[in-house]
């Protein structure tokens, strides 16, 4: 199917994926993209996901949790952003910390994985996707440290921990082999890096993720449900609206940050490479609200909403 009969993946995500009913998209990419089979059970909300007047258009994300409890965090990036890889971790960090409330054993802390989409060129390297693990390696061996079965405690032995009486000693059986088993794992791709291909499951998804096309014939996991989920011809007027104007923001956006990154790199060459990319930065994020603003203004959105939404001021929007 083509891109003009399809709607974006970002903007699924935002709109679409959160429906139960559509939970089958987002389990096989997450099954395509880690290699491992998981049953959505509930959208979780947190800071970075909901829709708040200062959300913007380059965040766009979703969190989820399967039947085993592991959380899934999967974000578009469309535009460059400062300081892009500590904010992953901060939200992987965010991810971890909810698990455990006030008076909580550590092990209610389940896997987290962060999956990001990169639509902007990040990085240097050959590939077009990415993983981190965290493992403990001998420093002198280079073995991986596994956990064997006395690392494991008996009741009786955590009941002295707590601090409480126990009756017969039982075995607490370890959920962990590995440390890896436990720790987050973060996942990067990038877009431009892949050049469309549709020879494994992967690229089926990669050329979705970078033309919007999905093979009339596939039989990818997430894509097959995303044939039907994703169609155009599903939404009502308003919602294709909403849509087109949603595209046309990304556009300028993606157009004013590329422009002014690319102003503040020759800038940084007369001036000092870092002075002038922190200049070109500065001035892209206000170029890219003037032309969001002007995409907005133009489909008739009211002034006081705009303002809410680049951070301009109501007389900057009222002079474009």
């Amino acid at each position: 199917m083509q891109s003009s009969e399809l709607i974006r993946f970002d903007y699924a995500m935002k709109k679409l994926l959160r429906n139960k009913a559509n939970f089958g998209v987002l389990e096989g990419f997450i099954e395509v993209i880690l290699g491992k089979k998981c049953k959505i059970q509930a959208i979780l909300e947190s800071e970075g996901n909901q829709d708040t007047s200062e959300e913007k258009f380059n965040r766009v994300d979703i969190k989820a949790q399967d039947e085993d409890g592991e959380i899934f965090i999967v974000e578009v990036q469309t535009s460059r952003y400062t300081y892009f890889l500590e904010r992953i971790l901060f939200g992987v960090s965010n991810a971890v910390t909810e698990q455990v409330k006030k008076g909580d054993d550590y092990d209610r802390i389940n896997k987290v994985y962060s999956i990001s989409i990169v639509y902007y060129d990040f990085g240097e390297g050959d590939d077009y996707i990415y993983r981190g693990t965290t493992e403990f390696r001998g420093v002198r061996t280079g073995d991986i440290l596994h956990f064997s079965r006395k690392d494991e405690l008996t009741e009786e032995e955590l009941a002295k921990e707590k601090g409480k009486t126990s009756g017969k000693p039982r075995k607490y059986k370890l959920k962990k082999q590995t440390v890896g088993d436990l720790f987050p794992e973060f996942i990067l791709l990038r877009i431009n890096a892949f050049r469309p291909s549709i020879a494994n499951a992967l690229e089926e998804w990669m050329t979705f993720l970078k033309d919007n096309s999905i093979k009339d014939d596939t039989s990818v996991p997430g894509l097959v449900e995303a044939k039907e989920v994703l169609k155009r011809s599903n939404m009502t007027e308003a919602e294709r609206n909403i849509y087109l104007r949603h595209i046309e923001a990304m556009r300028n956006e993606k157009s004013a940050t590329d422009y002014s990154y690319a102003s503040g790199k020759v800038d940084g060459r007369a001036e000092g490479l870092a002075e002038g990319l922190a200049e070109g930065e500065k001035k892209g994020e206000h170029q890219k609200a003037l032309s969001i603003a002007r995409a907005m203004k133009q489909h008739g959105d009211d002034i006081d909403y705009i303002a809410a939404i680049t951070g301009l001021t109501p007389d900057e929007i009222a002079a474009l």
